[in-house]
């Protein structure tokens, strides 16, 4: 006859991980049929129910009471395994040497003063708590729980930008700093590929492929999966980036991230593009046509994005800023100040219109057009400018009674001039397609134009040119007397887009004070609040760290805890 036998032990917090060894070293025990082993919360009671474990006087059980049920083929087996739980709590649980325990944070580093890294994985609803307490100790988080509210997260990384530390997380799995792995890491050989992911996975494919690939990872900065989020605004990537910017080990950064904020990555992105070095980026549904926009290169899977950062990292050419190659015109154009900061593009040709708003598409947002594209924004009346907008002047809707604008430049030529005078326009981005049937000599019908807008600290004019040196309206003087005129001029779609996204976008920087290149150092020693196994994941990387036996404050009483919480603040 199957029996059960419930025992409680009152204020015996433990992880998730030590309950689930529990529970099922009380399951291969002879005669025990099942057993159960949670935090005596409502909802934990609720499926212990469900699963046929019914406990003796739930509704005596607090939420920081562990609660074990066992059902056995008769009460003596029952009685035996419930007599087991302090041996097998103490074999499965975390070693007991009291020289890498502790009661407290503060404890903690009273044993260990040089910790520079907090983990953290305690429960999400109280993990905020203690991210905060780590925080003004002067520690970097990493920090593992999930279910943080997002008012707290957002809270959490304003704290560590005033104080230049870092919050990786909440919700961050995986991290590398300095060669040692944090949460679910890969053990990869370093190398010079830099990582800035908001998805945990995501790092963990990207690592293990350059490190398959014969490369290495300098660091590996996990942000938490809603970093990109609107209400986040990406801070953790940003700072993410501005480190490895300044990480000499680091050639070649790689970006990736789950469905971001179109707004938040479009400033995320225009920040990478001013970084110095290359950057790979995948960012998922936000993805580009175009392989290459100036220093970013773009992946359509964590595995292109290896190795496109594997072959980046041993080419001894960096990988800049577009240039002269292929027929750009050399020399920058300053970034035009005040309030002048939207694109207007005016394009003759609806293919090359198309494939310019994809390219533009994750750098400017919102980003409107008469075109249709992924996260494109329809215009709502095309003789009137609203923002980023992009135009196909060859559009139906457009050229009812009028020639083609490769054949009849006026309408293209007066919309120019309209857009010019807008004091909001930073670049107008244009296509100048030669070749037979087309206009004959358009540089001299846009030059003038071209000098005219750009004068008097007008906007700037970014032109691509199509065509050959065998055309007839001569490639050549084209190119020549449009860069007279004022214009940058290009034979290259993406050189063009990311010349114009440079010019009107306003990249985001990394919040708050500078975070020391001290963070990434290896040889770091870290404190663990939670899970005990990153604990012993440590202590094998030969990372000094002492472990907090952490237990809910307030013994878990949320009325009692609230009263802390206010007096505190």
């Amino acid at each position: 006859m199957r029996v059960t036998r419930t025992e409680v032990r009152r204020g015996a917090y433990a992880d998730s991980i030590v309950l689930m060894r529990l529970q099922a070293a009380l399951a291969e025990l002879p005669g025990i049929d099942d057993a159960g082993v949670v935090m005596g919360t409502r909802a934990n009671l609720d499926i212990l129910r469900a699963g046929g474990l019914e406990p003796d006087e739930p509704d005596a059980i607090r939420g920081d009471d562990l609660v074990v049920v066992v059902a056995a083929a008769d009460e003596e087996r029952a009685a035996a395994a419930v007599g087991r739980i302090d041996e097998l709590l103490k074999s499965r649980g975390p070693s007991s040497d009291d020289e890498i325990h502790a009661r407290s944070l503060r404890q903690a580093l009273r044993r260990l003063p040089d910790a520079r890294w907090a983990l953290i994985s305690t429960p999400g609803r109280r993990a905020a708590r203690v991210a905060r307490e780590a925080l003004e100790r002067g520690l970097h988080v990493f920090l593992y729980s999930d279910n943080v509210p997002l008012a707290e997260e957002v809270g959490l990384k304003r704290a560590a930008a005033a104080a230049g530390r870092l919050v990786l997380g909440p919700d961050c799995g995986t991290a590398i700093i300095g060669g040692v792995g944090l949460g679910f890491a890969n053990r990869v050989r370093r190398g010079p590929v830099g990582l800035v992911c908001a998805s945990g996975t995501g790092l963990q494919a990207i690592a293990s492929r350059v490190h398959e690939l014969g490369s290495g990872v300098s660091q590996g900065i996990g942000t938490g999966g809603r970093d990109l989020h609107r209400e986040v605004g990406a801070a953790t990537a940003l700072q993410g980036l501005d480190l490895l910017a300044r990480d000499p080990e680091t050639r070649v950064i790689a970006l990736a991230s789950k469905p971001p904020d179109p707004t938040v990555s479009a400033g995320l992105l225009g920040r990478a593009a001013e970084l110095g070095k290359p950057v790979v980026v995948h960012l998922s549904g936000r993805p580009s046509p175009l392989p290459r926009i100036g220093s970013l290169h773009f992946a359509r899977s964590l595995e292109e994005t290896a190795e496109i950062a594997v072959r980046l990292a041993g080419d001894p050419q960096p990988a800049g800023h577009p240039g002269a190659a292929g027929g750009s015109t050399e020399g920058d154009t300053p970034r035009p100040d005040g309030a002048r900061r939207y694109l207007r593009g005016l394009f003759a040709g609806g293919t090359l219109a198309l494939e310019a708003l994809h390219g533009l598409g994750p750098l400017l947002s919102p980003l409107v057009s008469n075109l249709a594209a992924p996260g494109v924004e329809a215009i709502r009346d095309p003789t009137d400018s609203r923002g980023h907008t992009l135009l196909d002047l060859g559009a139906d809707d457009l050229t009812v009674g009028r020639l083609h604008p490769m054949i009849d430049p006026r309408l293209r030529i007066e919309r120019l001039e309209r857009e010019a005078r807008d004091p909001e326009v930073a670049v107008i981005l244009l296509d100048v397609v030669l070749g037979q049937g087309a206009e004959a000599d358009p540089a001299a019908t846009l030059g003038p134009v071209v000098a005219r807008a750009t004068a008097d600290d007008g906007p700037a004019v970014v032109a691509l040119v199509l065509g050959t040196d065998e055309d007839p309206q001569d490639r050549a003087a084209t190119v020549e007397r449009l860069t007279d005129a004022g214009a940058w001029v290009t034979h290259s779609l993406a050189e063009a887009v990311a010349r114009a996204a440079a010019l009107c976008t306003r990249p985001a920087a990394a919040p708050g004070e500078p975070v020391d290149l001290e963070a990434l150092a290896p040889g770091f020693a870290a404190v663990n609040i939670g899970l005990p196994s990153f604990h012993e994941d440590l202590l094998s990387r030969g990372v000094s760290s002492v472990h907090v036996d952490w237990r809910p404050p307030a013994g878990g009483d949320e009325r009692l805890l609230a009263i802390l919480e206010k007096m505190r603040s």
